[in-house]
């Protein structure tokens, strides 16, 4: 067989290459990511995929009979939708 190149890390070792620093080129304000969401869910299929997730999570009720854990899982999807549609939301005014 032959040997991987000496070039390549093996096993977890990759996890310890430094991280650019440099800015991602073209990103928004280089800080603020509301202008990226606003983008990424402008037109029609980011309308529709807000909707969609926002009928799973913010107009979903769950029964009497849900267990708690149901109901943390429920409420952290709420809150990262909610998160999503605020982030859009500054984006479009901003």
């Amino acid at each position: 067989m032959a040997e991987p190149p000496m070039n390549e890390r093996a096993g977890w070792d990759w996890l310890e290459a430094p991280l650019p620093t440099a800015p991602i080129p073209g990103a928004a304000g280089e800080t603020d990511p509301a202008p990226s969401f606003a983008r990424c869910f402008s037109g029609g299929d980011g309308t529709r995929v807000l909707a969609v997730l926002r009928a799973m999570t913010l107009d979903r009720a769950l029964g009497p009979d849900a267990t708690e854990a149901a109901l943390r899982h429920l409420e952290g999807q709420r809150q990262l939708v909610a998160t999503i549609l605020a982030l859009v939301a500054r984006g479009r005014t901003g």
